[in-house]
């Protein structure tokens, strides 16, 4: 089902327009448009040269915001598909005065087109659509096309983050970091009831949360002998 569209969505925008990395390669074939690139300049968004971490996929803000409260010293980049969903975690981050995050309203395919290359040092996979349908392995973020991609913008030690609801998903993506070459750890089929020290929830953990819904968790990092593989 389509999301109906906020109202004043345009307004709203507006308003929080300094949050916002304004998408400038506008060519709407994917194939071509991954080609072009206009990578971010850092020190010009953010006013310094902290490290940079990613959350692809940020849906209302609720972990990034926080997450960036948290941790001043670090500069993060969200991504969000739809500006109807991107507009909220803006006012939030705007709402806390956050100067070290800001969205953009891209796809994940499109990644590499504006992050520039070993300049990620973590990369945040919250609550991914699981897609379990046959066909679409292609189109879930812990794909191996994906994880190729993110090889090439994490630096060296740079690590991936995972957490997710669907066990089908949870398999299938420690399948793929494997098969990739990518080194697994603090693996945890149940993490809410695990020592999760320092977690930050985002809104959907809340509600599975609250429905005792075990929550699958991974991080991955590349050794650096494994950058030649993929």
């Amino acid at each position: 089902m389509r999301m109906r569209r906020k109202r004043n969505l345009d307004e709203r925008l507006g308003a929080v327009g300094d949050y916002i990395i304004e998408r400038t390669i506008l060519d709407r074939n994917m194939k071509t448009s991954v080609e072009q690139k206009d990578y971010i300049d850092y020190r010009k968004v953010f006013g310094n040269f902290n490290p940079v971490e990613l959350e692809i996929g940020c849906g209302k803000g609720q972990f990034i915001c926080e997450l960036a409260r948290r941790n001043p010293g670090v500069n993060y980049i969200a991504i969000e598909m739809l500006s109807n969903v991107i507009v909220e975690a803006c006012e939030k981050a705007k709402k806390m005065e956050l100067s070290n995050v800001k969205f953009m309203i891209i796809r994940a395919e499109c990644l590499e087109s504006y992050i520039p290359d070993r300049t990620i040092s973590k990369i945040y996979l919250n609550f991914s659509t699981p897609l379990p349908q046959k066909g679409y392995e292609k189109q879930r973020l812990t794909h191996r096309k994906f994880l190729k991609v993110y090889s090439r913008l994490l630096v060296d030690g740079g690590e991936i983050h995972q957490k997710t609801d669907s066990k089908s998903l949870f398999e299938f993506s420690i399948a793929e970091f494997s098969q990739s070459g990518y080194i697994l750890k603090n693996i945890s089929l149940d993490y809410l009831n695990s020592d999760c020290k320092n977690n930050i929830m985002t809104e959907h953990e809340l509600k599975f949360a609250e429905m005792d819904m075990p929550i699958y968790r991974l991080e991955a990092y590349l050794p650096d002998i494994s950058r030649e593989v993929l």
